[in-house]
C-alpha cells in the first residue's frame, strides 16, 4: 500500500520505519510546515492515510481524507468532541475511518481485561476503584484517550460507579478518580486498582516504547484499505 502520514513527530516517524519494514511505501509526509502539501490531489494518489498530527487538525485531516475517497487511522486524541460530526460526515462521503485512542495490541488486550475484571468486582463493595495514567510531559490532553477510554469501559461494567473526575480526591463513591502524572519520557503507563482495607488487587499496561502504538496503526491501515464505514481496533483484533 502507498500511506500517508499525517503528523510527522516521533510516531510519525515510528509508523513510517514499520510500514516500510512491512513493505508498505509513504507516499506523503505532512507536518505544520507543508500542509499546503494536504491536497485533493495529493490524498487521492494513497492508498490510506495515518493520522498522529494535533488534535486541532484532526476534523479538517479526516473530512479531506473523505473528500478525496481515502480511508483514514486516527490515532490523535483530544478531539472527540468533533466525533458526532464526523461520523455524519462519513456516512454521508461513504468514507472509511477507524480510530482509537490506542493502537496497541497488548492495550486493546487491556480494555478487554479491564472490563472483565469490572464485572467481576461488582458485587465486591468493600472495594474502591482507582485509575492512574502517566505519560511523558509532551503529551498535549489530559487524561489520555486511553485512560478515558478505560474510565468509561469500568463505569459501564461496574454499578457502583457513575462518572469519572481528573483528580485524585474525589467528593462522592460514585465518581471514579482519574489521576494524571506527566514525567519525562514515559511512553505510557496505565494502573486500575481496587483497594480494600485488606488488600489492593491491581491491573497495569506499561509502554516499553512507541513500537507497539506504530505497529498497532499499520495493522489498522492494512485492515481498513479498501473499506468504508466505521471501525475500530476491536474489529481488527476480532476481539
Amino acid at each position: 500500500m502507498k500511506l500517508a502520514i499525517l503528523g510527522y513527530g516521533k510516531m510519525g516517524k515510528v509508523i513510517e520505519r514499520i510500514a516500510l519494514e512491512r513493505g508498505h511505501e509513504i507516499g506523503l509526509k505532512i507536518t505544520s510546515s507543508n500542509l499546503n502539501e494536504l491536497t485533493k490531489e495529493n490524498l487521492a494518489a494513497q492508498d490510506v492515510a495515518i493520522d498522529f498530527s494535533v488534535p486541532s487538525q484532526v476534523a479538517s485531516n479526516i473530512l479531506a481524507c473523505f473528500n478525496s475517497e481515502l480511508p483514514i487511522v486516527v490515532g490523535t486524541t483530544g478531539w472527540y468532541h468533533e466525533f458526532e460530526a464526523i461520523k455524519r460526515a462519513c456516512k454521508e462521503k461513504n468514507g472509511a475511518l477507524l480510530s482509537a485512542t490506542n493502537f496497541s495490541v497488548g492495550v486493546n488486550l487491556f480494555f478487554e481485561l479491564n472490563k472483565k475484571l469490572a464485572t467481576l468486582m461488582n458485587s465486591r463493595k468493600e472495594y474502591t476503584a482507582k485509575l492512574v495514567e502517566v505519560h511523558h510531559t509532551e503529551k498535549l490532553d489530559s487524561p489520555s484517550g486511553t485512560a478515558i477510554s478505560l474510565a468509561d469501559d469500568l463505569i459501564e461494567h461496574h454499578s457502583g460507579y457513575q462518572k469519572w473526575e481528573n483528580q485524585a480526591k474525589v467528593s462522592r463513591a460514585e465518581v471514579l478518580p482519574v489521576i494524571s502524572k506527566r514525567e519525562t519520557d514515559v511512553k505510557g503507563t496505565h494502573t486500575i486498582s481496587y483497594e480494600s482495607d485488606v488488600d489492593t488487587l491491581s491491573i497495569e499496561h506499561f509502554a516499553k516504547n512507541r513500537d507497539g502504538f506504530g505497529l498497532g496503526a499499520v495493522l489498522a491501515a492494512e485492515f481498513i484499505h479498501q473499506k468504508s464505514g466505521i471501525f475500530t481496533m476491536q474489529d481488527v483484533l476480532k476481539l
